[in-house]
């Protein structure tokens, strides 16, 4: 079995051949862009911004990925109909996909993996409407894959084993979940964030202290240069929710916190790279605490034998020091730098798991899909 995946849920634009042979999941290739340099003057993503790029990319990434799987040929295209009724909204995209058609036959895939939430929906449509096409065109499946599901299932491709039950920690940003895995395909949520996720109070920190976007690595790459010797300014953050009998989070009093102490420090104070590097480091352990805490409270209440960890946050080398410190009773699965991050190998491996076929005229994005639907 050979899946296309496709990811557009925010500021990447993801395109990757995923195999499925003698019951092994691995990845043949993989294509993304990054549009952080574009993003990076707002302090965060500006969806019109994306969905723009991304309508402009994903032909791009999507033929790059074919090609490096051996799988296009140039010859007589296959052409879909209703190519120009589904993108209407996208000329761009139209145009490029119209070419991208015309030139190549139709690769040898089984079916098409995208996500279609949760995630911003200008973005998320990009992606379902491209899927919606080549599916059309080349007479093959369509598989629906929750993005938060897939963060959760990206160990597949790494060939690590999870023994049931697993609690899950997804956590970027625009999502900080808590979830109950009883198996690859039944999850229960256990708590969420209230209002920031753990990503978002990362970046709006870092943009508080002067730091570039995305603000996570920003912090992480000051917090690097705290020594214990950098105790001048004692600076102590809340941990909100840490004790409390949930599973639920809370990072905006984190964020208020940080803008409170930096408006109440003399200019040139601010400025001072002691002070941000200590800032930094305690915006860092802060945010970690937290999610440490939580997750190890909910893998003990459920007695999860299996701990494991997805998006972007969670490459923060920091909190996996602190889950491996922490969590000494379970397995812990945390996946690679790469697969950590938003990218098309998990939604094609998650496909190829769920395999939920729908029709494409039936396949919708859904911005606020939950992890336990789809």
């Amino acid at each position: 079995m050979i899946i296309l995946g496709i990811e557009t849920s925010c500021d990447d634009t993801c395109a990757a051949v995923v195999s499925k042979e003698k019951g092994k999941i691995s990845s043949v290739s993989g294509e993304s862009f990054s549009q952080i340099e574009i993003h990076k003057k707002w302090g965060g993503v500006y969806p019109s911004l994306a969905k723009r790029e991304h309508q402009g990319k994903l032909v791009t990434v999507t033929e790059a990925a074919l090609k490096k799987s051996n799988l296009l040929q140039e010859g007589k295209g296959c052409l879909c109909k209703k190519t120009s009724q589904i993108l209407s909204h996208e000329p761009l995209l139209l145009k490029e996909t119209n070419k991208f058609l015309s030139k190549y036959k139709k690769p040898e895939i089984d079916a098409i993996a995208v996500t279609i939430g949760p995630g911003l929906d200008p973005c998320l449509w990009v992606g379902v409407n491209f899927a919606r096409v080549l599916s059309c065109a080349y007479n093959i499946p369509l598989i629906p894959v929750n993005h938060i599901k897939a963060h959760a299932l990206s160990y597949l491709l790494e060939e690590k084993h999870v023994d049931f039950p697993a609690v899950v920690l997804i956590a970027s940003g625009g999502h900080t979940e808590l979830a109950l895995m009883r198996s690859v395909t039944d999850f229960e949520l256990l708590g969420e964030t209230r209002d920031d996720a753990a990503g978002e109070c990362f970046d709006k920190s870092a943009r508080i202290i002067g730091l570039p976007y995305p603000g996570g690595p920003a912090i992480a790459t000051e917090a690097t240069q705290f020594s214990i010797s950098n105790t001048q300014f004692s600076i102590k953050l809340p941990r909100p929710m840490i004790n409390t009998n949930d599973y639920d989070f809370s990072f905006s009093g984190l964020k208020t916190a940080v803008l409170y102490n930096f408006r109440s420090q003399e200019e040139k104070t601010k400025k001072d790279k002691q002070y941000i590097i200590q800032m930094a480091k305690e915006v860092e352990e802060a945010i970690t605490d937290v999610l440490v805490k939580k997750l190890k409270k909910a893998a003990d209440d459920y007695n999860a034998k299996t701990v494991i960890l997805g998006g972007g946050v969670t490459a923060n080398k920091r909190l996996r020091e602190k889950v491996n410190n922490n969590i000494i009773d379970k397995k812990i699965i945390i996946p690679s730098i790469l697969l950590s991050t938003d990218n098309a190998e998990m939604i094609a491996a998650a496909g190829i798991v769920i395999g939920k076929n729908v029709n494409y005229e039936e396949l919708k994005a859904d911005p606020n899909l939950k992890i336990y639907e789809n």
